[in-house]
């Protein structure tokens, strides 16, 4: 049989063992083992198993990933979520749409320190949820706002999701970081109109509210200024080039244990499941990592990767059709795949098919923009039906609303992602210019 062939049916093998829900580290790392022995024998793989998981995990770059989780995991048992709901509540909530308006602010900020799009997700439903329902907005609407406020922490550094990405490809991630920043402000504002469209036409969803007197509007932003202080320190530190990403996520994680400890709201009980949490998501992303190394390693022996730039080649398309074709292709595949699942089976194939292509820039600004067009479609993904992992969290709390009507209220703001997909694509620039300005 032909590499190609045995690279083909493991790739159907794998995902039929995700379809009858194996774990997706086990999966890839069965099938990419057993790809890895039939093409180049046990000796060879027991050598390549001897050594790669340790320079795989020893990386200085991955301690990144537990320093942000561990810092998220801080600020939602500190209660800063539902601080942040409340001071955008106290500043727009008397507007028409206003409560959701602060839904997608809070997250904004809040995704400057989770950086778990799923957690942020989970802790708005939580937070914000019920003030939603008390102050009668709609069911639907409320729940689509809060799925798609997870999003918002995608695109907003430090995203896990691009941390991932930069590792998988070698990229830098203070780059990626920057890259990401105005992709996700606009992602914010595009939120934003949709509310004021929806709103407008349809102002039943949304009833207005009565406007909180001054003092009490001042106590809620005093309440989250420590919050704040620590994203300008984690942010403006990367963004300046004082720290690295990973330095900026270890001053991140104790200067927000010390807000936790000085405001009391950090309890000890507190502290040790923050630890848990990190531990258990950190091993989770850890152990894709290695089924993704070594199930690309059996694609590298398979030349998959290279005959599929082949054929891209001699297809005839130009650059941006190939890309537009592969953004349609990951919605797609977003809608009934997880979205660390995606990207790193999908990687191997188009990334180096993707920095071939000649776009008018160096190789590694084209690494940098498709990583953010990346990260854009993952987001469409989380939200997206049949799956929509986002849409299922934020429906698991909300269980008076059924799932439909929460896909019905992600709609709209899916429709504007794609349009800001497209903006993306035809201007690499929009994600390019603070990188070539900070660099």
């Amino acid at each position: 049989m032909s590499t190609l062939g045995v690279a083909g049916i493991a790739f159907v093998g794998m995902l039929a063992l995700i379809a009858i829900r194996m774990p997706i580290a086990l999966a890839m790392l069965a099938t990419g083992s057993l790809g890895y022995i039939y093409l180049a024998g046990w000796g060879t793989f027991l050598n390549y198993m001897k050594s790669t998981p340790y320079y795989l995990f020893s990386n200085y770059t991955l301690s990144v990933i537990p320093l942000f989780i561990l810092m998220g995991a801080f600020a939602e048992r500190s209660g800063l979520a539902r601080d942040l709901f409340a001071a955008a509540r106290a500043l727009i909530g008397h507007m028409r749409g206003g409560l959701a308006y602060a839904v997608i602010a809070a997250c904004t900020v809040f995704g400057a320190i989770c950086g778990s799009s799923v957690a942020t997700t989970a802790t708005f439903g939580r937070a914000a949820l019920p003030e939603l329902r008390r102050y009668n907005y709609d069911g639907g609407f409320a729940t689509g706002t809060i799925a798609i406020g997870g999003v918002v922490d995608l695109m907003i550094p430090p995203s896990i999701i691009l941390v991932v990405y930069a590792i998988v490809t070698e990229q830098n991630i203070a780059k990626l970081f920057q890259a990401a920043l105005i992709p996700g402000l606009m992602a914010v504002s595009f939120y934003c109109i949709v509310i004021f469209l929806v709103v407008r036409f349809r102002p039943h969803l949304a009833p207005t509210q009565p406007k909180m007197d001054r003092p009490e509007r001042v106590r809620s932003v005093i309440a989250v200024w420590p919050a704040l202080l620590v994203i300008l320190l984690v942010i403006g530190g990367i963004y300046s080039g004082i720290f690295t990403p990973t330095e900026a996520a270890a001053v991140g994680t104790v200067a927000m244990l010390a807000v936790g400890l000085l405001q009391r709201s950090l309890s000890f009980e507190d502290f040790k499941l923050s630890f848990l949490q990190t531990a258990e998501t950190s091993a989770m992303i850890f152990a894709i990592l290695l089924g993704a190394e070594v199930f690309d390693a059996f694609l590298a022996l398979s030349q998959m990767p290279q005959k599929a730039a082949e054929l891209v080649a001699s297809s005839g398309l130009s650059p941006y059709g190939i890309m537009f074709a592969l953004m349609i292709f990951y919605i797609l595949l977003g809608a009934v795949m997880d979205e660390l699942a995606m990207m790193l089976l999908t990687l191997p194939v188009f990334f180096p098919i993707v920095t071939a292509l000649d776009f008018g820039m160096p190789p590694d600004e084209v690494g940098i923009w498709f990583g953010i067009l990346m990260l854009t479609v993952v987001g469409i993904g989380l939200t997206a039906p049949p799956i929509g992992l986002n849409v299922f969290v934020v429906s698991s709390i909300a269980k008076d609303v059924p799932i439909t009507r929460t896909y019905a209220g992600v709609l709209p703001y899916i429709g504007a992602d794609i349009v800001r997909l497209t903006i993306c694509v035809l201007f690499p620039s929009i994600t390019l210019v603070l990188v070539r300005w900070l660099n």
